[in-house]
């Protein structure tokens, strides 16, 4: 989905990506003084412009609200199996239960 808002393909890192279509539609916004700096910034940060970088930011972000939307269709069968799988205890896992137990690197 996103992979075709802009092409990212063959960029260098530090480069301005170029977009895979033409830009013809015009989204307008307003934003206050302190979040229009906040984004100049993290822009610049990234040698990008303001445009740029709000529509990377705003069509990663419809992605992922997209991807966790995402409707599938099973029959009834797999749908109980499904169901059944989802309901049933988790199988032990000794690995991640000695993960779960370690203290994270921060708090040691």
């Amino acid at each position: 989905m996103y992979s075709s808002c802009v092409d990212m393909e063959g960029a260098m890192p530090g480069t301005v990506a170029k977009e895979s279509t033409a830009r013809g539609e015009t989204i307008n916004l307003r934003a206050s003084r302190k979040q229009k700096a906040l984004i100049d910034r993290a822009a610049e940060a990234l040698g990008r412009s303001r445009s740029d970088f709000m529509l990377d930011a705003a069509c990663r972000e419809a992605e992922s609200v997209l991807l966790d939307r995402r409707y599938f269709a099973l029959s009834e069968e797999a749908f109980a199996r499904f169901t059944s799988i989802l309901d049933s205890p988790p199988k032990d896992n000794p690995r991640l239960r000695r993960l779960l137990r370690t203290k994270a690197p921060w708090d040691r």
